[in-house]
């Protein structure tokens, strides 16, 4: 303990004053508190000394009579000097120059109390040293005394100053004190209405830049400080407009004493100096968002024009294919074994001849429901088969048809991974599950349900074909020759009415089509000319392929009026007559649509319910019923109850139905969880100008590809963990349309519709990469939101919210790309685009030509 307290002046030149009873308190660092006793008011003792230096001692305070004693100030402590200052004092216990306290009361002349003399002021604490270190529990004090009893001042606090002999400032910069003690410079309270004295001064040596206050500390993150001095407004603000949105300030060692403050970005991931992303620094070294904009638009239009120039060069301007009706076209190279041989062109005329019936396999030939053939022949057929051995062909050619339970999982699991892979994947084995029936039906069956002799002799009396979409299979019985019975080669002249099922099922990939093959046309040919035929089924088929299965109550409402107004009114000179239908309902409630025509002079009206019983066994009868209920047909209205009854005889042995516009209200129809993709997969009318078309579509191809690029650069930024997550959720399916879009572009021949297909798929898939971008876009949103309320330092950039740009623009060329991709499929399907003349007149026009 050192101490100097009550060791100073009994006077001196802050000494209070006392004046009637009123005692003030002694001055020295502080003013001394007025006395105050009766209405008497004394004022304090004064200031005095230098605090920058101070050598003073501390005032006291008496009786003008000297009857009453006197109060004595704090002494002065004198610790090291300028020239041998010490390194380093460490206090554990108390350092104190206090003023004397007047404890005593004072008395006047007759014994009463009178008001008490005030305290004396602190005194002086004086250090030299380099550095300090107060321990806990220990002081530093200068305190004022307090004023005696009945309104005596408080004394003033006294001046404690440290002169430090080394400050070291910039890298070498050292804390010159460690105060966890106290130190005490406050005046003395007053007694009653005596004012408590002030505050004494503590001071330091004059701190150099970048330091402030009494013991030299740095200035606050945030500020600077470029002149000497001690004062805490000298270290100013650092200027907001020079930081970047993305940084803050940070500690330099030593202070900073420059109006240049150094920061930092708030995070690694962002560059210095202007705290950008990597990809707004791409965008700025090309001068900004809309100069970067500019030049990428330059780019994308200067490659789209060297490919359009290439693609034209190589393959020629519009180059296209004419739209084949024989299934060889899908893959004449690699499928060969896939053709019927009533497909084949220039087919024997006696397969005409001899041809019985046509036998379509039912379902939709998918994984989970294989085609397959329903028990008990047809009534077309009966008399030339043997119904124990066709039943028995039944189960032998169902089994065949049916897929290995591997085949679906691996459909499955492309399904989730990768659509348009499982949508090749399906179409590969639906092309190895023809050719199975075709050589099992050629090949390995013995024909053994055939009464012909002959036919199963020859293998000849069965045949096996398809549509081009793999969606519609049959199988076509012909007579052997050998038949003995002259009535049953009589009968089967009579094949009207028959019904043609279409290909394709209302979806993207497989629209609804009449397949057209030459044996069909032969039949046909029998009552319509073929150019007729052909010109029908060309319209016919330019109005199916707009039809989507999902909105089919509105889409075959046109269809049916075409066949109004532009099939039977011509066909009606032929004495032929087609009505829309739909057949070959399953249990699933899966059906297929097709036409009914009917040739001779028959009519639906011309059927009697005796002749249907007549045909028609018990099974076919329940077969019809399942139909009736899977379809959701409404069968109540007695406009069309002949229709239903005479059903079975009409469509020479299916369960089915006719569609008109009273039906078509209660048709029925699934949609599958992919039904919101109709919005972009959409099979559109063609709309000519197929270069302009195909450029456009390169363009997008780029566009999409350097955004796309781009985004995975802006979601790398944001973490590795949201960039796997775009680019693999699904995966390949974000950079797949680039080279199916290309491969759809420069590819000759049949299969470009189909490729093109192929990349419509890919770009819409694609889009569930966008919502995984979109996710993970929120989720880095809401992160940063919550880091920069908790650490309030942390600046929150507006730029961080424009995130979700990249995604958007993608979004936009994804759904404008998708159009482009669908017109220029239908500029390639429909080459002639008089078949959808409104007028039926121009549209029968143009009969010749196809």
């Amino acid at each position: 303990m050192i101490t100097a307290s009550e060791l100073g002046c009994r006077t001196g030149i802050g000494m209070g004053n006392y004046s009637n009873g009123a005692g003030a308190g002694a001055g020295h660092g502080g003013r001394g508190g007025s006395g105050f006793f009766k209405g008497n008011l004394s004022e304090g003792g004064q200031r005095y000394g230098s605090a920058d230096l101070p050598c003073e001692l501390g005032s006291g305070t008496e009786d003008p009579h000297q009857s009453d004693g006197y109060v004595v100030g704090g002494g002065i402590i004198v610790i090291g000097s300028r020239q041998w200052p010490l390194f380093r004092l460490d206090n554990y216990g108390f350092i104190s120059a206090d003023g004397q306290s007047r404890g005593v009361q004072t008395l006047n002349s007759n014994d009463t109390l009178i008001g008490g003399l005030g305290g004396g002021s602190g005194g002086t604490i004086l250090l030299f040293l380099q550095s300090l270190a107060l321990a806990e529990n220990s002081s530093l004090s200068v305190l004022g005394g307090y004023g005696g009893s009945l309104g005596g001042g408080g004394g003033g606090g006294g001046r404690i100053h440290f002169h430090w002999s080394k400050i070291a400032g910039g890298e070498e910069y050292v804390p010159l004190a460690f105060v966890d003690g106290a130190i005490n410079f406050s005046g003395g309270a007053g007694s009653g209405d005596g004012i408590r004295g002030e505050k004494g001064t503590i001071t330091g040596k004059k701190c150099p830049k970048g330091l402030y206050g009494t013991f030299c500390t740095e200035c606050r993150v945030g500020t600077y400080k470029d002149e000497e001095g001690s004062d805490v407004d000298l270290c100013k603000d650092c200027s907001f407009e020079r930081l970047p949105t993305r940084a803050r300030f940070v500690y330099v060692r030593g202070g900073v004493t420059q109006s240049t403050c150094p920061y930092k970005c708030i995070s690694e991931k962002y560059r210095m100096p202007k705290c950008y992303t990597p990809f707004e620094e791409l965008l700025y070294t090309f001068g900004g968002p809309w100069p970067f904009t500019f030049l990428l638009l330059c780019m994308v239009m200067l490659l789209a024009v060297a490919l359009s120039t290439l693609r034209i060069k190589l393959m020629g301007s519009g180059c296209s294919y004419e739209t084949k009706n024989s299934m060889e076209h899908q893959d004449d190279q690699r499928f060969p074994y896939l053709l019927s041989l009533s497909e084949v062109r220039g087919g024997k005329s006696e397969d005409t001849q001899t041809h019985v019936h046509r036998m379509y396999f039912m379902g939709p030939n998918t994984f989970r429901e294989p085609w397959h053939l329903p028990y008990s022949p047809p009534a077309a057929i009966f008399e030339i088969v043997y119904e124990d051995a066709f039943n028995r062909f039944i189960d032998e050619i169902n089994s065949v048809a049916a897929y290995e339970w591997w085949e679906g999982s691996v459909h499955s699991i492309l399904l989730l991974l990768a659509y348009p892979c499982a949508w090749s994947w399906k179409q590969w084995r639906r092309r190895k599950k023809i050719h199975r029936l075709q050589e099992f039906v050629k090949s390995e069956y013995d024909h053994s349900c055939l009464r012909s002799c002959r036919s199963r002799a020859l293998y000849k009396g069965m045949k096996v074909g398809a549509t081009p979409d793999l969606m519609v299979s049959y199988i076509d019985f012909f007579l052997g020759g050998d038949e003995k019975r002259i009535d049953i080669v009589i009968s089967i002249q009579k094949r009207f009415p028959m019904p043609i099922i279409f290909g394709g099922d209302g979806s993207y990939m497989s629209p609804y089509n009449l397949h057209n093959d030459t044996l069909l046309v032969n039949l046909v040919g029998q009552h319509v000319p073929a150019t007729v035929w052909n010109r029908l089924v060309a319209g016919l088929n330019a109005q199916l392929r707009t039809v989507r299965h999902g909105s089919i109550r509105t889409a075959l409402l046109p269809v049916i009026n075409w066949l109004t107004t532009h099939g039977n009114s011509q066909l009606e000179f032929h004495d032929v007559k087609l009505e829309l239908g739909w057949f070959q309902a399953t249990s699933s409630g899966y059906y297929q649509l097709g036409i009914l025509v009917v040739a001779g002079g028959c009519t639906l009206h011309d059927l009697h319910h005796s002749e249907y019983l007549d045909i028609c066994d018990t099974s076919s009868r329940s077969s019809a019923s399942v139909a009736e209920n899977s379809a959701n047909l409404d069968e109540d209205n007695q406009s069309h109850t002949s229709h239903v009854l005479s059903r079975k005889k009409i469509t020479r042995g299916f369960n089915g139905g006719i569609i008109n516009e009273d039906t078509l209200k209660s048709l029925g129809y699934k949609r599958d969880f992919l039904f919101p993709l109709s919005l972009l997969l959409l099979n559109t009318r063609p709309v000519g100008r197929q270069d302009t078309v195909q450029f456009f579509i390169t363009v997008m191809l780029l566009a999409d590809l350097f955004v796309t690029i781009l985004m995975l650069f802006l979601f790398y930024w944001i973490s590795l963990g949201a960039f796997l997550a775009v680019l693999l959720i699904l995966p390949l399916s974000l950079l797949s349309p680039f080279p199916a879009g290309l491969n759809a572009l420069f590819t000759n021949g049949p299969k470009r519709a189909s490729l093109a297909r192929v990349y419509a798929l890919w770009n819409a898939s694609s889009i569930t990469n966008i919502l995984v971008a979109f996710i993970c876009g929120m989720i880095h949103y809401v992160i940063i939101s919550v880091h920069s309320l908790e650490k309030a330092n942390i600046w929150h950039s507006k730029e961080d919210e424009k995130w979700w740009f990249l995604p958007t623009i993608l979004v936009l060329l994804k759904a404008v790309q998708a159009r482009f991709v669908d017109w220029n499929i239908a500029n390639l399907e429909v080459k002639d685009l008089s078949v959808f003349s409104p007028d039926p007149d121009t549209f029968w026009a143009y009969e010749s030509v196809s």
